[in-house]
Parts: structure tokens; sequence; C-alpha cells
């Protein structure tokens, strides 16, 4: 049995865990998830029915770890060969950037695909990403002059990071500013990063035959 059970879907978040498994270098069995008719095994393991989902098969029993950016994370913590983690000064910008790509990220960009948005003062002081402006903002300066999250090494934040600039680029909902588009190009240049969205390509293919 491999390390890991992955439940995904290949039009899903589940490319961002793909990817992380792959940067960790996880040995892991893939379960493709039928939106229509969702196994069983997956339900019980997440009862939100929502992909990526992993479970672990750890010498001290099954973990279940869902939510992408949360797996991201585990896997870094689990394969520390892989030196996806970060050292003691790289903590606070490793943490506060792939929660602030899993928080106010992901909510501006839903609000911004499906149309609703704050719309007063008062609004955007109850939502957590104020407003898609600022959100875009902010992480355009903080990727603006460096290389990575971490700065001038790639770490696991750069997966979650990376993965949701990458999609805000290609669906068109991230204006292509400067370091947004190089930023991308940098994580699509990783080994990982093209065997996993080889394989997610390839099943994507499949389903529309």
């Amino acid at each position: 049995m491999a390390d890991y059970t992955f439940f995904t879907n290949p039009m899903s978040r589940g490319q961002i865990a793909r990817w992380a498994l792959h940067e960790a270098g996880a040995a892991y069995e893939q379960v493709l998830v039928d939106w229509q008719a969702k196994p069983a095994a997956f339900l019980a393991a997440n009862p939100m029915g929502k992909v990526p989902t992993i479970i672990h098969h750890a010498a001290s029993g099954e973990r279940v770890v869902t939510e992408a950016a949360a797996i991201c994370l585990y896997l870094a913590v689990m394969h520390p060969e892989a030196k996806l983690g970060p050292g003691d000064d790289e903590v606070a910008d490793y943490l506060r950037w792939t929660f602030f790509a899993a928080g106010p990220v992901e909510q501006a960009i839903t609000a911004r695909v499906l149309k609703f948005e704050p719309s007063s003062p008062e609004q955007e002081g109850m939502a957590g990403f104020g407003s898609f402006v600022r959100t875009i903002d902010t992480l355009d300066a903080f990727l603006t002059d460096r290389a990575w999250v971490c700065g001038d090494r790639f770490t696991m934040a750069d997966v979650y990071v990376g993965s949701s600039v990458d999609w805000g680029l290609n669906f068109g909902i991230f204006p292509p500013r400067e370091s947004f588009v190089a930023y991308a190009e940098r994580c699509q240049n990783r080994a990982a990063y093209k065997a996993a969205k080889a394989i997610d390509s390839k099943l994507i293919e499949e389903m529309k035959k």
C-alpha cells in the first residue's frame, strides 16, 4: 500500500494537493471522485464530500487531512527530507502568506467569480478579504522583488500561494501584473509542477471524450 490515499478530481483544487505530493516525493494511490457518485470510503473520510482529501497510512494509524492548504503544510512536515518547510527566520512569511492565500485570496476570488462583493466600508470591515482590489494589491506588493514566499528559497507555501496566482491568471481573475506573471512562471518551471499538471491534464482530456 502506498503511504497516502489521494481522493481527487482533476478539475478541482485537487491539482494543488497533487503538486504538493510530487514536491514532497510522497508515494500515493489516486482515487478519482465522480461528483455524482462519490465513493463511500471518501465520504467516510470527509463527510463534506470535498476534494482534495488524503489519508496518510502512518505507522501509528490512519490520519485524514482535508483542505488544500492543510495538506500542503502537512506534507512538508511529514517529509522533512524534501526541505519544503520553513527555517526559523521563514516561519512568519511561510504561515502568514499561506493562510493569506487560503483566506482573503480564496474569498476574494470566489466573490469576484460569483459576482458578490462588499458594497460599503462597513461590509468591507466584516469581510475577511476586505475587497478584491485590496487583496490583490497586498499580494502584488509582497511578491514584487522576491523570488518566493520565503525569499530566495522555494517552500511548500509556494505550492499553495503559487497555485492561487496560477489559477487566478489562467482564468482571468487576477490582473496580469508583472509580479504575478513572473511568479507563476517560476512555479510552472518546477519539475514537480510539470509532472503533476501532466497527470491532471491527461485526466481532464480523458474526461472530455
